[in-house]
C-alpha cells in the first residue's frame, strides 16, 4: 500500500479519535429534593444547575471565562449534561440514587443534596466509588471532616454563619447602645439542626451570653405548642432557630399564636430563606433576621448578579434568585470550572483540578472573597451576610459595609405587626 495513503489513514483515523473526544458530553449527576415541605427550594435548585448548564454550553454576554465559548473548551468543546434525581429529603434514597447515576448512568461528578443528612449519606457513596462530589448548600462542619479525598463544599458552613451572628449581635450592640444579654436556641433533630445547636451553644458561652433554652424538637413535628411556651417563658433577647420549612411556618404561627416576641430571631436559613417564606407567611415574617451568602440587593455593588438572574429567570419560570440558588450556581460553575481546567473526565483528574480551584470574587454571584478549596476541600474564601425582612422584601444588613439598609431593633410584636 502507498505509504502516503496509509499515512493520510492514520491520520484520519487519529483526526476522528480527537473529534469523538471533543464531542463527547460531560454528564453530572444532580441530587435535590423535588417533593416534600422544601420541594420549591429543590426546584429553584436544579433552575440554578440549568442555568451554569446553558451558560457553559451556548455562551453569554458574561465576564466569566466558560462562557465565552459554547461547550467546555478544555474538553474540545464538550457539551454539558445533567441527570436529576429528587432523593425527597431521605438520606437512604440519596444514597441509592448516587449509586445509580454513579453505576448506571455513568455520571462523571455530582452535585447536591442541600439537607446535610442526604449530603452526607450520598458523598459517602460517591468517595466509595471515587467520583467527585460538589456540595454547595449543606452547611452542617462535619461534612467537611470527614477526610473524604473527592468532596468539596463552595458554600459557609454552620461555623461560619453562627460566627457571623454573634458578631453582629456585638457590633449592634455597640452601635444601638441597647444590650443584648441572653440566647434561646431552637433546633430540629437532623444533623443540620443539631450540629448548628451545637455550635451556637459554645459560641453563646465562649462569648458570655447566657444560654436561657436549648430547645431539640422533631423535624416536621405538627405541633409546637409546649415549646414556644418554655421559649416564651424563658424569654431571652434574642431566638436562634434552626428550622426547616415547614418547622418554620409553625413555630412563626405558634409564636403569634401564643404572642412570644423575642427582640430579634436571627435563622439560620433553611425555612427562613425558603422562597415561599415571605409570600406564605406575610407581614408576619417582618423583621426576621436570617443568615445567608447572597441577597439580591447586593447587585449594586455584584453586576454579575443582575444578568444571571435574567437567565435563570428562564429556567425557575419568572422567579428570581435566592439564597439555595445562587449557592448551587455558585458550585455549579465551580465544578465545570475544575473539569474544564481537567481536560478529561476522569475522576481523579476531576478531583485534583477541584483541590487547586482559585476562582477570584469578581466571577461571582455571591460576596465570597473568592473560591479556593483547603485540605478539607472546604471553601476557605466563604463570606456569609445577615438579612432581615423589612416591609416584604429581604435586606441586607450585616456586615454593615454590605448592608442596605439600618438594622430594625428590636422586631415588631405580633401587635405592631397586626397594625402594619
Amino acid at each position: 500500500m502507498n505509504p502516503r495513503i496509509i499515512a493520510a489513514t492514520i491520520a484520519a483515523l487519529a483526526f476522528g479519535t480527537v473529534a469523538a473526544e471533543a464531542q463527547q458530553q460531560v454528564k453530572i449527576g444532580v441530587l435535590y429534593p423535588l417533593s416534600g415541605p422544601v420541594a420549591q427550594v429543590g426546584i429553584d435548585a436544579v433552575a440554578a444547575v440549568k442555568t451554569a448548564v446553558e451558560i457553559v454550553n451556548e455562551g453569554a454576554d458574561l465576564p466569566l471565562p466558560l462562557a465565552k465559548g459554547k461547550g467546555l473548551a478544555g474538553l474540545g468543546g464538550a457539551k454539558v449534561s445533567i441527570v436529576v434525581v429528587d432523593h425527597q429529603g431521605k438520606p437512604e434514597v440519596g444514597q441509592s440514587e448516587t449509586e445509580r447515576l454513579i453505576t448506571q448512568e455513568k455520571v462523571h461528578a455530582l452535585i447536591g443534596a442541600y439537607y446535610s443528612s442526604v449530603t452526607a449519606a450520598a458523598s459517602q457513596a460517591a468517595e466509595r466509588a471515587g467520583i467527585p462530589f460538589l456540595n454547595a448548600a449543606s452547611t452542617q462542619p462535619a461534612l467537611t471532616q470527614r477526610g473524604l479525598k473527592f468532596f468539596f463544599r463552595t458554600t459557609p458552613t454552620d461555623e461560619n454563619f453562627s460566627g457571623l451572628m454573634f458578631d453582629f449581635m456585638k457590633d449592634l450592640q455597640a452601635k444601638s447602645g441597647k444590650k443584648i444579654e441572653s440566647v434561646s436556641i431552637f433546633h430540629e433533630d437532623t444533623a443540620f439542626g443539631s450540629d448548628s445547636a451545637k455550635v451556637q451553644d459554645k459560641l453563646a458561652k465562649d462569648r458570655n451570653y447566657k444560654v436561657l433554652e436549648k430547645i431539640a424538637y422533631k423535624a416536621q413535628t405538627t405541633s409546637l405548642s409546649s415549646e414556644v411556651q418554655r421559649l416564651k417563658a424563658a424569654n431571652a433577647d434574642v431566638l436562634l432557630p434552626s428550622s426547616y420549612t415547614s418547622d418554620t411556618f409553625l413555630l412563626l404561627r405558634t409564636a403569634k399564636e401564643l404572642d412570644y416576641n423575642p427582640k430579634l430571631i436571627i435563622a439560620q436559613n433553611a425555612g427562613f430563606t425558603d422562597p415561599t417564606f415571605i409570600s406564605t407567611l406575610g407581614k408576619d415574617a417582618e423583621g426576621a433576621i436570617t443568615r445567608s451568602p447572597y441577597n439580591g440587593d447586593l447587585a449594586n455593588r455584584i453586576p454579575l448578579i443582575t444578568k444571571v438572574n435574567a437567565i435563570f429567570k428562564k429556567h425557575s419560570n419568572g422567579r428570581d434568585l435566592s439564597d439555595v440558588p445562587a449557592r448551587v450556581f455558585t458550585g455549579m460553575m465551580t465544578l465545570l470550572d475544575a473539569i474544564n481546567r481537567a481536560g478529561s473526565t476522569d475522576p481523579e483528574k476531576i478531583r485534583a483540578a477541584l483541590a487547586a480551584t482559585n476562582i477570584p470574587p469578581e466571577q461571582l454571584i455571591v460576596p465570597y472573597r473568592g473560591v479556593k478549596f483547603n485540605a478539607t476541600g472546604q471553601n476557605e474564601l466563604v463570606r456569609p451576610i445577615l438579612m432581615q425582612v423589612q416591609k416584604g422584601k429581604y435586606c441586607t444588613i450585616y456586615p454593615f459595609e454590605l448592608a442596605s439598609c439600618e438594622v430594625m431593633f428590636p422586631i415588631p410584636t405580633w401587635g405592631e405587626k397586626a397594625k402594619m
